[in-house]
């Protein structure tokens, strides 16, 4: 069944590197595995410890792949070799074509990548206004528009921040449904501007799991393509941040219909390195590049190239096409029996779901909860925990103490439920015996700080 997963997949486990790393996974139960060392990680939203054949690829291009990709000799054909084979594996694991892959540092610098992209063709197409077919601007010194959802990573939301700030762009954060929980492509296209020239809307949320409807918002965006062009208007493009739906469902560019798409990872048991899809590169779809170095990825994203972390990448991708629906089912299984077991231990007017909306599909993986209760803010639970290892929503906040997570605000949750929340979210050898455990751990936390009162 896949609940007894767990022992067979130590190395796959080893999270934080602070826990006893065999005691990580396996089932507990016996004696000594109870003992205050025992941890149980839950926060493979935020990242995922590397496959042990993810480790092997990348030891043996250290090992053998050593020399410059750009060189002749054995080692660094070899190096090329392993390049042009990540590459395949990528674009198989989103149904794209490998020449529309670009490697990158991971998934901030992908996200940017776009964002600057956009602004610099907008301008380069302001500045040929002599060229035939290119009266693309409507107003002189007009900005490029972007249209975006409250709730995205900070690697959207900051640097489009950051522009409007310096006047480069404008741009539109549409608010998410409550009772959706998505971005509604009706907003989306109510906030379009003869500007526009980018749609950048997450494929799933990292905090609430909640998948948006981005093969929607592509279709319709691609029908107003078709007017836009008859008035003389340039498309508007599509991109999606898929960091956290890559491993965990199905992700396929086609069914998308998206021009960029961004992928990370170690969020599918990868390096942290990331890569980014653009939809016919330098033909269909614009890139323009943000550092100029050595020629490496075609000039768009020079320097040479780290080949072992790419070697790692096209193995955790490779594992993904291979295995995506069983992880899928696994992580399904683990995370309805997580919320099943909260419940019945918590009672259900106790236990809030923050990321339950009727009728929205959600990652198979992400549970984010609160305890009611005047004293159970998130992170004071976290700190009474002596089993569970999660944090209390997008690791890259967790420095936000006592305030609830934006995210959660945005998505309609109360301020006292919001600042309860907890995000767990499961792995590929999660145990139901380890969702016990943390349940079990979780109540005498919230008892312990109960009788602080």
């Amino acid at each position: 069944s896949p609940g007894s997963r767990g022992a067979g997949m130590e190395a796959a486990v080893a999270p934080g590197r602070d826990a006893p790393a065999p005691a990580a996974s396996q089932p507990s139960g016996c004696g000594k595995h109870n003992s205050p060392e025992r941890k149980v990680y839950m926060d493979y939203n935020a990242t995922t410890p590397l496959e042990p054949e993810v480790i092997q690829a990348m030891t043996e291009a250290m090992w053998e792949a050593w020399g410059n990709p750009s060189s002749l000799y054995p080692a660094g054909r070899k190096a090329k070799d392993i390049i042009n084979a990540a590459r395949e594996s990528l674009a198989k694991m989103i149904g794209g074509k490998p020449q529309d892959i670009i490697f990158t540092s991971g998934g901030t610098e992908s996200n940017n990548l776009v964002i600057h992209s956009v602004v610099k063709h907008f301008h380069a197409n302001q500045t040929s206004k002599g060229h035939a077919g290119e009266h693309h601007s409507p107003v002189e010194g007009a900005k490029p528009h972007f249209i975006t959802s409250l709730v995205e990573h900070d690697s959207i939301r900051l640097p489009l921040e950051h522009l409007a700030e310096e006047q480069v762009a404008a741009v539109t954060f549409v608010p998410v449904s409550k009772v959706s929980g998505q971005a509604e492509v009706d907003d989306i296209l109510a906030a379009v501007r003869p500007t526009t020239r980018l749609v950048t809307i997450m494929l799933a949320n990292n905090e609430t799991g909640v998948v948006m409807p981005v093969p929607e918002i592509s279709q319709r965006i691609k029908a107003l393509n078709q007017e836009r062009v008859a008035t003389g208007l340039p498309p508007i493009l599509m991109h999606t941040d898929a960091a956290q739906a890559l491993g965990k469902q199905r992700v396929d560019v086609e069914d998308l219909g998206v021009d960029f798409l961004t992928i990370v990872g170690h969020k599918f048991y990868g390096p942290r390195i990331g890569a980014l899809y653009v939809r016919g590169l330098g033909e269909l779809t614009p890139l323009y590049p943000m550092l100029f170095g050595g020629g490496q990825e075609r000039n768009f994203r020079p320097g040479t190239e780290n080949t072992p972390m790419i070697a790692g990448l096209g193995k955790a991708a490779e594992l993904v096409t291979q295995n995506c629906e069983a992880y899928e089912a696994h992580m399904r299984d683990i995370r309805d029996y997580l919320e099943e077991r909260l419940e019945a231990e918590f009672g259900q007017k106790r236990i809030h779901l923050n990321s339950q909306f009727p009728g929205t599909q959600r990652l198979p993986n992400t549970c984010n909860f609160s305890i009611r209760g005047p004293r159970l803010q998130g992170h004071e639970v976290l700190a009474q925990c002596r089993v569970l290892l999660a944090s209390v929503g997008a690791a890259c906040h967790s420095d936000h103490g006592d305030q609830p997570s934006p995210v959660l605000l945005n998505y309609g949750i109360p301020f006292d439920v919001a600042r309860n929340a907890l995000r767990l979210s499961v792995g590929r050898s999660t145990t139901r015996a380890e969702v016990d455990l943390v349940v079990q751990d979780l109540k005498q936390a919230v008892a312990q700080l109960e009788n602080q009162a």
